[in-house]
């Protein structure tokens, strides 16, 4: 018996068909307007709402696809970036009736007595499932996440949408080559359909991070889950956006949470959280006092071979000492091929905005006088023009999600307006670097898990 046979929610040509045209009526029309404005010298601000509206009313997977590709440096325009970034990838909710089916769907025609109780209106809404508060039959808070019916076939629609528009991007813009970057997109939001993946990458976040009191893991429930419903322990906190205007020594202690969240097991177990956005973390409290971050969704991990984490550590010597050899070997190590001078300075002038705080030893904020929004979008420029000459330049596929949560977390220390010695911070977590010291911890880490080891 197939997949599909035993599931009725495999990859359905029926689903994925009413998808394609979904898609496809809301987002011809713009592309149209786009190419004809395009031919007339008129593209702007107007295309890029319109886009961004349709993209809206459509939901789903092509949400989180349109998210990521705003924040993948010189991809798009920045006025398409700018208002992709805004999508907030809140999906209608399903009614409780639908939910019931759902969760019988998942844990049986009995699924309500595995549970002290269960709140049919969701707490939270989002583009690939929608979150339910419960408790357990001893009484302890859990966070339910249902995933959307026929999630799979939109998935496969969505991102064979994405093979269209990353073609027709590569023939108006040959200085940069998505392949790599629609590969990667790809395997990442596949991941996120897999609850039970998502059960392994907490367990493994809560293992690496258990010696951190300022970062708080939840507790995944097994009994409670499938592979699309993922009950993780409830934890109570408060969106951090509601602590920008605290004093300055809350918000670097919250700022200081956030970077152990990433840098930690990056450094630890070469895994990273490639989601930085506000709502996969809570500031939770101790007593009065807020003491740190609750990190709540473990769909977008990428786990990165050691030598990846290697590269990190060479970029950042070569561009602190000016060793040229050095991030040269960085970046190829990366998977950045056919490199010459000019090239490599292309790369620097995002290196550096990147490493930026981390190379100078003092306490500052990530970046005085910029606006979240507009966060590396000068470099950004630079990038671009100087590609425009110079290239093509293939992005390795392991790069997309790295720079993806450095840019993220670098935006919300804007938001916060922290101010630390973000030099020290990342000196202690490299301390002592060796790959084959990360190896041997990743390994257990990643088999104590269930998770299979990087090739």
């Amino acid at each position: 018996m197939s997949t599909a046979d035993r599931d009725r929610e495999a990859n359905r040509f029926s689903a994925r068909a009413g998808r394609y045209a979904s898609v496809g009526a809301n987002v011809g029309g713009v592309a149209a307007r786009m190419a004809m404005s395009r031919l007339f010298g008129k593209e702007g601000t107007t295309n890029a709402a319109a886009l961004a509206q349709a993209l809206g009313g459509l939901k789903g997977p092509i949400m989180k696809v349109a998210q990521l590709l705003a924040t993948v440096p010189d991809l798009l325009p920045p006025e398409y970036a700018a208002e992709l970034q805004k999508l907030q990838a809140d999906a209608p909710p399903m009614g409780a009736a639908f939910v019931k089916r759902r969760m019988q769907a998942e844990l049986g025609a009995q699924w309500m007595s595995r549970f002290g109780s269960f709140d049919l209106k969701p707490a939270a809404a989002a583009s690939l499932g929608q979150v339910h508060r419960a408790t357990t039959t001893d009484g302890q808070p859990l966070a339910c996440k249902l995933q959307y019916p026929d999630m799979q076939s939109a998935v496969e629609a969505d991102l064979k949408q994405l093979e269209v528009a990353f073609a027709l991007h590569r023939r108006m813009n040959s200085w940069i080559d998505t392949r790599e970057i629609a590969k990667e997109i790809g395997a990442r939001v596949r991941e996120e359909l897999d609850y039970e993946r998502e059960a392994k990458h907490a367990r493994l976040y809560g293992a690496v991070l258990k010696d951190i009191d300022a970062v708080r893991v939840p507790t995944v429930h097994p009994d409670l889950s499938t592979g699309r419903l993922l009950s993780l322990g409830w934890l109570e906190g408060e969106k951090i956006l509601g602590f920008t205007e605290q004093d300055v020594e809350i918000r670097n202690r919250i700022a200081q949470a956030m970077f152990k969240a990433w840098w930690h097991p990056f450094s630890r177990a070469a895994v990273i959280h490639g989601d930085p956005h506000l709502g996969n973390y809570t500031v939770f409290r101790d007593g009065d006092e807020p003491a740190g971050i609750n990190l709540l969704d473990y769909g977008c991990v990428r786990i990165f071979h050691p030598r990846f984490v290697g590269g990190v550590v060479d970029l950042y010597r070569g561009l602190l000492t000016n060793d040229e050899a050095r991030t040269v070997h960085a970046y190829e190590t990366w998977g950045f091929r056919d490199l010459d001078k000019e090239k490599i300075e292309i790369l620097n002038i995002w290196a550096r905005f990147i490493y930026g705080p981390l190379l100078e030893d003092r306490v500052r904020t990530v970046a005085d006088g910029v606006k979240p929004g507009e966060y590396g979008r000068k470099q950004a420029f630079q990038v671009h023009q100087a590609l425009k000459e110079r290239g093509p330049v293939t992005v390795p596929q392991e790069f997309v999600f790295m720079d993806r949560a450095a840019v993220g977390l670098g935006a919300v220390f804007l938001h916060l307006k922290s101010e630390l010695n973000y030099h020290r911070l990342f000196e202690a977590e490299i301390e002592q670097f060796s790959i084959d010291a990360l190896m041997k911890r990743q390994g257990k880490a990643l088999d104590a898990a269930g998770l299979a080891r990087p090739t």
